[in-house]
């Protein structure tokens, strides 16, 4: 069903680089041996080596071309310097703008360059910069949701903008099945990019209550309760939790910089963050409250 032939992959599905780490050599592999373009998540700070074992050990699961998903606002230069050496078949970017130096770097190492973007001028821009690609993500999707604009009507402006270009039309946020992917077909994309619906898969790296969890609630909040100190300006869509209940009302001037430490989170199997209650899910994306749909 749908469109095929997406950046070369044979379906028009691309699971979404999911953060920090669940999205892992095995979900990747999966993915890309299903037919689908499957996404790594490069950890958001400087690890060279690491994300180059990421790379190796995909490789060993999978004969396949698959891509890395990269922040950019957040150190990056080194990481991107091995993706780019390791030829990765799909680079993606988010949150920072495709620059047409961006692109070009990406082209001399023969690696496609898909940013993901949340509004009309940034697709704009990354189209103007020579990207082979665009992922609208509409305010329905999880995460750190980058844009307002709903996808039902960000997709068909963006859609009329590229006009006759090859440059495919990707739409993402709140799509989880096949009526989804049927909507955002007749919107005018080209393909879908799924986040959390890949979350539960036995391949995905996220704990098993947070599986469960995914699967047992269906209300949802948009709210910048979570990570306004390590990520300010980045809002989420968050599972309706007594976890999330009790500090939703949390005063705008807090964050969890002001909260008491109560432990350490591990990832990229680097134990990199402090946490308070209220950055349990910015720093492992692994609680019970996180993302309904990317």
């Amino acid at each position: 069903m749908g469109w095929r032939g997406l950046l070369g992959f044979e379906y028009g599905i691309i699971q979404a680089p999911l953060g920090p780490d669940i999205s892992g050599p095995q979900l990747v592999a999966a993915v890309a041996n299903a037919g689908a373009l499957g996404l790594l998540r490069a950890p958001d700070w400087e690890s060279p080596d690491y994300l180059r074992e990421l790379i190796k050990q995909t490789r060993t699961l999978t004969d396949k071309p698959f891509g890395i998903g990269l922040v950019l606002a957040f150190p990056h230069e080194e990481n991107l310097k091995v993706i780019l050496d390791e030829k990765v078949a799909v680079l993606q970017t988010y949150w920072g703008d495709c620059t047409t130096e961006l692109v070009a770097k990406a082209h001399s190492a023969g690696v496609k360059i898909v940013p993901q973007v949340g509004s009309f001028e940034s697709a704009k821009q990354a189209i103007d910069a020579g990207a082979d690609g665009i992922i609208l993500q509409g305010r329905e999707a999880g995460g750190h949701v980058i844009g307002q604009d709903n996808l039902i009507s960000l997709v068909p402006r963006v859609v009329d903008l590229v006009g006759d270009r090859d440059i495919p039309v990707i739409a993402a946020g709140g799509i989880v099945d096949g009526r989804g992917y049927v909507a955002a077909l007749a919107l005018g994309a080209q393909g879908v990019c799924l986040g959390t619906r890949f979350l539960a898969t036995e391949e995905s790296n996220a704990h098993p209550i947070y599986k469960r969890k995914l699967v047992e609630l269906n209300e949802t909040e948009y709210t910048d309760v979570f990570g306004r100190a390590r990520w300010p300006d980045a809002p989420h869509r968050v599972l309706q939790t007594p976890f999330f209940k009790d500090w939703r009302s949390l005063p705008a001037h807090e964050s969890e910089a002001n909260q008491p430490v109560i432990g350490h989170s591990t990832i990229h199997g680097v134990v990199k963050f402090q946490f308070s209650f209220i950055s349990l899910v910015e720093a492992s994306c692994r609680l019970l409250c996180y993302n309904l749909f990317i």
